[in-house]
């Protein structure tokens, strides 16, 4: 992407007309001739600054994941272990897909597009190092990152499979904690502690602030 200062505004403008339409159609739905007219910006321009809509959604999960952290992290609080905040991360950005069929498709395009995943699978493996080091001693940057294809794997198809009456939202996320802190050596009593700080916490309400608060940084000025 090339981006100047000349074509700054231009790029907010895009970013802002994709966040809406992305969340009222949907992402597959939304052409780039939508983008383009509501953004008022020229096909050239466009390319210039992204490539194809598949740029914008990179762009979009780079703002979203690096905001989700520093959110989970307020949810955990300061004073517990990482290993909270790495449960509070995941549950909200499994619980958003609950809230939204279009937040969905977001989710679960980013997790599989090549360009969109392999920043999640780089920046994740970088917290998962942090978080879960002193769990695997030994383990390299290369390891958390292999660790992290497999992990966001359950992710996605958690994701891709609406919560239903058998599988609630608290199932699902205490089968998603119990296969991935497992994988990475949490301690079973530990484990236990974490599945049960999660529910209680009202993950539905602190998700949808979430899901405002994105949205509205991604579209302000």
């Amino acid at each position: 992407m090339s981006i100047t200062s000349a074509s700054l505004p231009a790029k907010k403008r895009i970013l802002t007309v994709c966040v809406k339409l992305f969340l009222e159609k949907g992402y597959r739905r939304t052409t780039l001739a939508e983008i383009i007219e509501k953004a008022d910006v020229s096909y050239s321009t466009f390319q210039n600054i992204f490539r194809a809509k598949d740029g914008v959604l990179t762009e979009l999960v780079e703002f979203m994941f690096s905001n989700q952290f520093a959110m989970a992290r307020s949810a955990a609080g300061a004073q517990l272990p990482p290993v909270y905040i790495y449960a509070v991360e995941t549950a909200i950005q499994m619980t958003l897909t609950e809230l939204n069929e279009n937040l969905r498709e977001i989710y679960i395009e980013a997790y599989t597009q090549k360009e969109a995943s392999d920043y999640i699978f780089r920046e994740t493996a970088k917290e998962l190092e942090r978080i879960f080091g002193s769990y695997l001693p030994g383990r390299t940057a290369r390891d958390f990152y292999d660790m992290e294809i497999g992990s966001a794997s359950i992710m996605r198809g958690y994701m891709a499979h609406p919560c239903d009456a058998e599988l609630t939202l608290e199932k699902k996320l205490r089968l998603f904690f119990c296969m991935s802190l497992r994988a990475y050596r949490v301690p079973e009593d530990e484990l236990e502690q974490v599945i049960r700080f999660v529910e209680g916490l009202d993950i539905r309400a602190i998700s949808e602030k979430v899901r405002h608060t994105l949205a509205k940084k991604a579209t302000c000025p």
